[in-house]
């Protein structure tokens, strides 16, 4: 029985090929059998063109989860990204890459990798860019101290191990406003020293929030509120670098031409708040010129005025008296302080030893005594900023017993006013954001009739060596 010409015209084409090829005897024996066999070898055909088809998908599947679109457009030679190891986002991506993702769970590229996945390198160690947050600024600084006290007749003979710690982040809201704040190691109670003596039989450190703040800056205005840092240029004779000022403050900086200079500083200085009856407080101006003489030299000019109100002292304590005289548990002196600074700095040796001196001179039209003068002379050669720097330092300072409001000048000595100081010290950095450095202080009453416990006429001698790394 011949096959009809409509089955055979159903088949196809690679099955009509091999029916030709047939010999002719085949072709004519047992039509019914011959038909069955091309039937079941075109369904094994279609069996295996779909797992075929099936097996193509799940690939693409597992190429699609492996690598991203344009990784896989780029041809059959585009290299697919590892499966373990998880390379850190180029700083290039970061400011695009996604907040909200804190974890994947299947590989991504450096590019996918997002802000605060802790991504890790081939070798196991955490990348630098981890935690990285547009707009945010984490630094800090932690530094230990070894100090010698010694005098001859007045028996301070002293040594003692001291730690500082600190904490700082600024984060930038829109583009004028920003917050910032600042955790340090030291006694809160003690506005002019963040340090903290190692001593108390192993007890735990104790941190404090030293600085909290809103700043405000657009144009030449810098504006804070808060507890921020100090504005005014200084030396440690009036403020010591550790005191944070709590109110408002604001500095606008004006270009003169030529490469000069003006700046205006003001702050509101909340000092102690009474419940009943008048604040404590100060008010404080700042003017700074800052001009170039020739290619080489440099010279600062500020004058400032410092303004107390100390009607309440309630939050005080003898720390904060300090040496200034007081009766009956007051000031004796009101503090309305004059002062001016002037640095010139040359640098005809080299960027990295520059020669400056400085004059810092204050006096208060407050004080009730006439030890109401201050003065403190710096010269310094060197930098200590990059690696290999060097730098050496020298002072010589004067303080009358009224001439500075205590509870807020620098500490380095026992004396905290009515001293005669002698000051020297050398830094050296020996690695990127390393710093080690020694100071010595030579230092007596300059007043007798001021002298306190002290011995008048006795030399007292402190050592600092210094250890401080940054990052």
């Amino acid at each position: 029985m011949t096959p009809k010409i409509s089955t055979l015209l159903s088949l196809p084409l690679p099955v009509l090929a091999l029916v030709a090829a047939m010999p002719a005897s085949a072709q004519t024996n047992t039509p019914a059998s011959r038909v069955e066999l091309l039937e079941r070898e075109l369904a094994a055909q279609k069996d295996r063109i779909s797992r075929l088809e099936a097996l193509v998908e799940r690939q693409n599947a597992a190429l699609e989860r492996l690598a991203p679109p344009q990784q896989l457009a780029a041809g059959p030679q585009a290299s697919l990204p590892p499966v373990v190891a998880v390379a850190p986002p180029p700083p290039s991506c970061a400011a695009h890459a996604p907040l909200s993702a804190l974890a994947v769970v299947a590989p991504v590229t450096a590019a996918q990798a997002p802000i605060g996945l802790a991504t890790f390198a081939g070798s196991g160690a955490p990348s630098k860019d981890v935690f990285r947050i547009p707009g945010l600024d984490v630094s800090g600084d932690v530094r230990v101290r070894e100090e010698f006290n010694w005098s001859d007749k007045d028996a301070r003979s002293r040594t003692r191990s001291v730690l500082r710690a600190r904490l700082r982040a600024t984060y930038q809201i829109t583009r004028t406003l920003s917050v910032g704040g600042q955790l340090a190691t030291g006694d809160p109670d003690d506005p002019n020293s963040t340090d903290i003596p190692l001593t108390g039989f192993d007890d735990d450190l104790e941190p404090s929030l030293d600085q909290a703040w809103i700043r405000y800056k657009a144009g030449g205005l810098t504006a804070y509120a808060g507890k921020f840092p100090s504005l005014f240029r200084r030396t440690d004779m009036i403020w010591d670098g550790d005191v944070v000022p709590e109110g408002a403050g604001a500095s606008y900086s004006v270009k003169l031409g030529d490469r000069a200079t003006f700046d205006a500083h003001a702050t509101y200085f909340i000092i102690d708040e009474a419940p009943a009856g008048r604040d404590s407080d100060m008010l404080g101006f700042q003017g700074v010129l800052q001009t170039p003489i020739g290619s080489a030299f440099k010279l600062m000019l500020a004058g400032a005025y410092y303004d107390y109100s100390l009607d309440s002292v309630a939050g005080a304590d003898a720390g904060d008296f300090r040496s200034n005289l007081i009766v009956n548990g007051r000031y004796l002196s009101d503090f309305r302080l004059l002062n001016g600074l002037a640095v010139a700095t040359w640098t005809g040796l080299g960027e990295r030893w520059p020669l400056s001196l400085s004059g810092d001179y204050v006096r208060n039209l407050g004080a009730r005594v006439s030890a109401d003068t201050g003065f403190n002379i710096e010269f310094s050669v060197g930098r200590t900023a990059h690696k290999g720097d060097w730098r050496l330092f020298f002072n010589y300072s004067e303080v009358e017993v009224g001439a500075v409001f205590a509870a807020f000048s620098h500490d380095n000595l026992g004396i905290a006013t009515n001293y005669r100081m002698h000051g020297a010290s050398v830094g050296y950095v020996p690695a990127e954001n390393v710093l080690l450095d020694a100071t010595f202080y030579h230092y007596r009453p300059l007043d007798s009739l001021y002298a306190g416990a002290n011995q008048p006429r006795d030399w007292l001698n402190r050592v600092r060596l210094n250890m401080m790394l940054s990052f």
